[in-house]
């Protein structure tokens, strides 16, 4: 919307504010500023609203809004007065303005940095968050707006709004006076008002995909009249799942006498309906769509499948076309799956829904499933199916217009039937909140993920997400930091899903190995060790084991104390006759089946060959096995309220607008959802699980591996790393931003400007780095003198940028003694390479002999603030031996970054050298994720070389470059992502 000419001139309609936000009850609104041409929304708006919340809001009886009541409320100059309005299919249903006001109460403006802040909403939507999601929004436009504090006079009465004021999490004050509650909020975000910000946030989205798959009626807008096709392929598919709710077939094209089709009731459209839709699946051709969705839209459906192609993946209009189908769905409050999707599975007994193309739906199980892609989640559904495991849900977004694997993994991690979150991924819209979830759910339930297009940067059809420049090692290392469990292909994943999904996590990677092959048995003890795993030496039963044998055998293997796990191998029993024996699989998986009975806390998995049925046998002797006890113990946080109502008005407690609803049952806690990062989970002691079988042994053992490894990260994550409280103290961050703003304004380029060597050691030394001077030698003198004023020995270096830090090329010359040796040195250098115009020669003082190593941070545009740690030289810059963690930086952050590198023994005293000050080195790698953290514009610095000696480091080397603050997806209110 545009401003009109009555508005200021000065201050264009920010459009930037406007923004789709997902409410308590998983619908969608938008919010957005109020423009004059508002007026009769406005009025309308104020007609469905209650007298008492009208008293509330006013203090007194006002039953309608004057003239000059509306023009006021509907004009703003988007600095001083500013409205913003909750709108669902283009009506209000809350608003909010704050007014700037001097000490004294009275109309301002800047500097004045207070401002009256008051809300309505209507009664129909009370309890749907809408006032809480509007503080967010007109928190953060008033800070924009250089406006520090919100002022609010609340009736006494009015409880409902001063608990959205007291559950936001911003500082407060409160007092009495003349009859009224006078509240004060600071407007600067506090750790605890982001914790409220992101728990709502997370009940709400995990809602909204709760409402999607868990619909108590289905539409199948689309289906066709005979046999064949998407829309009677769906319906066809519901049906046969036993699909609790009801279900309705509608095409604009049915006979006017047909009642009925495949036994459910057939209608033109929804308006026929007499009773409440809450999910459409969508398979009309593109240019019917806009017509079906208004449909939904206009009856209350809650959320949309829209299996139709011909959008994104198409080409620019195309993705005009899909972009214009999420506007139009949220505009109603709708969510979306696809378009282009494959659909959507619930296996839980009291939904059995099947809303998808695949024939068959899968047994019911503990692994929830997100793909991007349909074929590959034919793909997975076949893999799974065929060995015998189930599923909870099922999610095949297609273009991923709307709902994405972030909204997956917030319903999973409070979905009660769901143990482990599969997700294949071919782009990731918000690494930096994709990273956040993942290590909240990751604390209590693994998250196994397959990054598909992983060197090409693809993203989905008509997405604008930002490309990350780092390599995909790099996003491999970032994602086991947030306890991600990466694996490379589909079969690893489902090979992972099936072992974390049916037995306990190891206590540790010793392994014992038993079977009746001592070749099979050989082969596994090398995939373990070739897997970092501690094998035992294997147990050969020999190929005269019995079943019984093999029962034995695990039962005392799962009772020894020295090992973890325990890896079953065998393959056929060959008879008298030289012919294998029939009924193997089903015996031999009895006798394992019994041998976990009593309930060990190691993991199990079977390497067979050639064994027909096992894999069925195995999984069908656990398949009524009670899932795994999970207690899930939150950090103590604040509860985030989400009730809404009105502020200097708020309206009393009816009922909410049609589609809300209570979180399901069995559902976390909202305070295990606001509290993420520490969240740690307590296995009870399980009850016999699925036991996988493999049918090799380097994918069973890798699987393992996996889940030794997330069980080490979990166990890790339960007492969270910390910053150390003395950086505080030798930390200048005043002193740091005042010389960022000084130089960003000497250099106004977007691209941002390098910094000289004397301008970053300045800017490092205020956060305690102190990088080792050079002094400039541009001829034989200026060398001698710079050498005497720092001490002899002395080094004499070349900076160009062709032969900077390349000792090899003989750019460096070390242990300079005396002036002798130092002129002599100078003139080798010139012969060598050139003149010292071409050069640029410095010298500096010699630094303890230790260890070269290289540190740096860097802004990425998708994946964050990144900190780098590797040895100089070749292994770094040939091997790639380096290795990554996200900004901030804990001290266990900092300890496992030099310890991840494969060089880092090089460290701790290989062969027979002194052991480096590690320590030391941690310090540094804390100082620096702190610069870069507190100080966005700071978007690149390398540290090199860092020598690190026995005691102490020096840091020879720094190169800075300071850049306008890119944008940042992750903070701020609440909003869902425009693609």
């Amino acid at each position: 919307m545009e401003p009109t000419p009555e508005q200021s001139p000065h201050h264009a309609y920010p459009d930037h504010w406007e923004a789709d936000v997902v409410l308590r009850d998983g619908g969608t609104a938008r919010i957005r500023p109020i423009t004059a041409d508002d007026a009769e929304r406005l009025v309308s708006f104020y007609e469905q609203v209650s007298d008492e919340s009208k008293y509330y809001r006013f203090f007194a009886p006002y039953p309608r809004l004057s003239d000059r009541d509306v023009h006021r409320f509907t004009h703003h100059d988007y600095v001083d007065r500013v409205g913003l309005a909750v709108t669902i299919g283009g009506e209000f249903i809350g608003t909010v303005r704050y007014d700037r006001i001097d000490d004294t109460g009275r109309p301002a403006s800047a500097p004045a940095d207070e401002a009256e802040v008051a809300f309505l909403v209507q009664d129909a939507h009370q309890g749907r968050g809408v006032a809480s999601a509007l503080l967010e929004h007109i928190a953060a436009v008033a800070r924009e707006r250089g406006i520090r504090r919100f002022a609010a006079e609340v009736l006494p009465a009015n409880n409902k709004m001063i608990k959205v004021f007291r559950d936001g999490g911003y500082t407060q004050r409160r007092s009495f006076e003349d009859g009224s509650v006078h509240l004060t909020l600071d407007l600067e975000p506090t750790e605890k008002s982001l914790a409220v910000q992101r728990g709502r946030e997370q009940r709400a989205e995990a809602r909204s995909v709760q409402r999607l798959l868990a619909p108590g009626s289905v539409a199948v807008i689309g289906t066709g009249r005979t046999p064949g096709g998407v829309g009677r392929t769906v319906l066809r598919n519901l049906l046969a799942a036993g699909y609790t709710g009801r279900a309705y077939a509608v095409n604009r094209a049915f006979d006017e006498g047909l009642a009925t089709l495949d036994g459910v009731p057939a209608h033109r459209s929804l308006g026929e309906i007499d009773e409440q839709v809450d999910l459409a699946v969508i398979a009309v051709p593109a240019h019917r769509v806009p017509e079906a969705v208004a449909d939904c839209g206009e009856h209350g459906v809650q959320g949309l499948v829209v299996l139709s192609a011909g959008y994104a993946e198409r080409g620019a209009e195309g993705r005009e076309l899909q972009r214009e189908l999420v506007r139009q769905a949220r505009s109603y409050g709708m969510r979306i799956i696809g378009p282009n999707a494959f659909g959507i599975i619930n296996t839980a007994e009291t939904v059995r829904l099947n809303a998808s193309l695949a024939p068959e739906s899968p047994a019911r199980g503990r692994i929830g499933l997100f793909t991007q892609s349909g074929a590959i989640g034919i793909a997975l559904l076949s893999g799974l199916h065929r060995r015998g495991a189930g599923l909870s849900s099922f999610i095949s977004a297609g273009n991923r217009a709307d709902v994405s694997g972030n909204d997956f993994l917030q319903y999973s991690f409070e979905d009660p039937d769901t143990d482990v979150a599969l997700l294949y991924l071919e782009s990731l819209g918000n690494p930096r909140k994709f990273t956040r979830l993942a290590r909240r759910t990751a604390a209590v339930k693994p998250v196994v993920v397959v990054k598909g297009a992983r060197h090409s940067g693809t993203n989905p059809p008509g997405h604008a997400v930002p490309v990350s420049r780092i390599p995909d090692t790099t996003v491999s290392a970032l994602m086991r930091q947030a306890g991600v469990i990466r694996v490379d292909t589909v079969t690893e994943m489902v090979d992972a899903g099936l072992l974390l999904a049916g037995q306990p996590l190891p206590a540790g990677p010793r392994v014992a190995i038993l079977g009746n092959s001592e070749s099979l048995g050989l082969l596994t003890y090398d995939a373990c060790l070739a897997e970092g795993l501690r094998p035992r030496p294997p147990i050969d039963l020999t190929t005269a084991a019995s079943p019984q044998d093999f029962r034995d055998a695990l039962a005392e293997a799962l009772a020894d104390g020295t090992c973890d796990a325990v890896i079953v191998t065998a393959i056929p029993w060959v008879g008298e006759n030289g012919e294998a024996e029939t009924g193997d699989g089903q015996v031999l998986a009895e006798a394992l089946t019994k041998a976990v009975a009593g309930g060990s806390a190691k993991p199990v998995a079977v390497v067979h060959v050639e064994i027909g049925g096992l894999a069925e046998a195995l999984a069908a002797a656990s398949s009524t096995a009670a899932p795994r006890p999970r207690t899930v113990t939150p950090a103590a946080q604040p509860r985030a309220a989400t009730t809404a109502t009105t502020a200097r008005a708020t309206t009393a407690g009816t009922p909410a607008a049609r589609g809300a609803a209570t979180a399901p049952a069995g559902a976390a806690t909202p305070e295990a959802a606001t509290a993420p990062e520490a969240a740690t989970s307590q296995e009870a002691t399980p009850r016999p699980g699925r036991i996988p079988a493999y049918p090799a042994a380097e994918r069973a053992v890798r699987a393992l591996a996996e889940a030794v490894k997330y069980a080490q990260w979990r166990r890790q994550a339960a007492v969270p790393g910390k910053i150390p409280e003395f950086l505080d103290d030798t930390i200048d961050e005043a002193g740091a931003a005042a010389l960022i703003e000084a130089q960003l304004a000497t250099a106004p380029d977007p691209r941002g400007r390098p910094l000289s060597h004397d301008e970053a050691r300045e800017l490092l030394g205020h956060y305690g780095i102190d990088v080792r001077p050079t002094l400039p030698a541009p001829d034989p003198e200026a060398a001698v003198a710079a050498a005497a004023r720092l001490g002899y020995p002395v080094a004499l270096k070349t900076t160009a940028p062709h032969l900077r830090h390349r000792a090899d090329l003989g750019g460096v010359r070390l242990d300079v003694a005396d002036e002798e040796a130092l002129r002599r040195a100078y003139g080798e250098l010139t012969d060598l390479l050139g003149k010292p115009a071409e050069l640029l020669p410095v010298v500096q003082a010699m630094a303890p002999r230790g260890v070269d190593t290289v540190v740096r941070a860097s802004i990425d545009a998708a994946a964050g603030a990144i900190l780098s740690f590797g040895l100089a030289g070749a292994p770094s810059e040939l091997l790639g031996d380096t290795a990554h963690r996200l900004v901030p930086a804990t001290d266990r952050d900092a300890a496992e970054l030099i310890r991840s590198i494969r060089a880092a023994p090089v460290l701790f005293g290989w062969r027979g050298s002194a052991p480096v000050d590690t320590a030391a080195l941690e310090e540094l790698l804390l100082r620096l994720s702190r610069l870069v953290d507190d100080h966005p514009e700071v978007v690149s610095v390398a540290l090199e070389p860092v020598v690190v000696a026995p005691q102490g480091l020096t840091v020879l080397g720094a190169s800075v470059r300071l850049a306008p603050p890119p944008a940042r997806s992750d903070v701020g209110p609440r909003r869902l992502p425009n693609y």
